[in-house]
């Protein structure tokens, strides 16, 4: 099969539904977290995270009976005085995600009262809903949780403060990803200073907790292993049944054509993604589009085997000391996983 032949539609009761932790993270808790003994904030965070999800069913029990709101549900209880949420701040691959999902499986509600998606996926859902149906889709909820938050431009900047505004007002807790600390966040890419007072708002929401360390996907691993020839790769999609087969630069092409919302249902299926002539990606907004196809990928553990350059050379130099570098390394750090899991799809890898 081939991605580009696909032009998914995704409704929008799909985007509120998929709004959980991703197959990779289904099975996680705190308790398969394994902390680096040399990174003390790491054993930190997983305590700071397990009295906050403790908490959380605490005031759930005290305001069982407070009635209904927004679509039938048990509204939460109005927020304390301080902030309302956690802020996980660190580098790529010290297991922020991992500890997210894991505050939102150890939170006691209902699946229906918690949320999960990524900064895109929660901008995407103000973008089908419309803002008004999202924030009573959400006021509901006992706990929303923010993964890869980071803000790209202004309009996002004023939309993600107003909603999680309106969310915290309601009672929602909020727990958070990034790279970037709250304060800093849209530094380098747009004129953060015009709009300080939305980001202060956002800060203000969440206490942050630094989570330092290595990238755990390198951590004592070899290098990445080097792209296969053309002729592996496409035998591989041919044995391989449920694999996709596409030249890099056409994939790169279609995914122009496809909202980044529905790049989750891109890969709806696939048990493997085989490029051809993997080459340097030409421009900023390619980019980042392929940096959200290669999250989706790494969310539903689709291995990726590839011949060209090495993944680590898609980005131009420009482009790593950008403002966007950290979702750059971030992809090059997720494909290079999936890369070394595509391994085991040519025969004697």
């Amino acid at each position: 099969m081939s991605l580009c032949a696909r032009e998914p539609r995704v409704p929008a009761d799909r985007l509120v539904a998929e709004m959980v932790p991703p197959p990779r993270f289904d099975s996680v808790r705190f308790s398969t977290y394994i902390p680096d003994p040399n990174q003390p904030s790491q054993t930190e965070a997983v305590g700071v995270l397990e009295g906050f999800a403790a908490g959380l069913g605490a005031r759930a029990a005290g305001s069982a009976k407070r009635g209904f709101f927004g679509f039938g549900r048990a509204k939460a209880p109005r927020a304390a005085p301080g902030p309302r949420g956690v802020y996980l701040d660190g580098g790529y691959g010290v297991g922020k995600t991992h500890l997210l999902a894991s505050l939102w499986h150890a939170t006691e509600a209902e699946p229906e009262l918690k949320a999960f998606g990524t900064f895109v996926e929660l901008t995407n859902l103000v973008g089908a809903l419309g803002f008004q149906q999202t924030v009573r889709t959400l006021s509901g909820h006992r706990l929303l949780c923010i993964d890869e938050f980071e803000l790209d431009d202004p309009g996002d900047t004023v939309l993600v403060s107003t909603l999680l505004g309106k969310l915290v007002d309601a009672g929602v807790a909020l727990a958070a990803t990034s790279n970037t600390l709250p304060g800093k966040l849209g530094e380098g890419r747009f004129a953060a200073a015009d709009f300080l007072r939305e980001i202060q708002g956002l800060s203000a929401h969440f206490r942050a907790l630094r989570i330092d360390g290595e990238d755990y996907r390198h951590r004592g691993l070899p290098e990445a292993p080097a792209p296969y020839s053309d002729e592996q790769v496409k035998k591989a999609a041919y044995d391989v049944e449920g694999a996709s087969l596409d030249d890099f630069p056409r994939l790169l092409e279609h995914l122009a054509k496809v909202h980044p919302s529905r790049y989750g249902a891109l890969t709806d299926g696939l048990k493997a993604v085989c490029l051809t002539d993997v080459r340097p990606v030409p421009d900023q907004s390619t980019a980042l589009r392929l940096v959200v196809l290669a999250d989706r990928l790494y969310d539903r553990e689709v291995p990726v085997l590839a011949s060209g350059l090495p993944f680590d050379r898609l980005f131009s130099e420009e482009m790593l000391n950008g403002g966007y570098r950290k979702k750059y390394f971030r992809a090059i750090s997720r494909l290079t996983a999936l890369a070394r899991d595509a391994g085991r799809l040519v025969e004697g890898g």
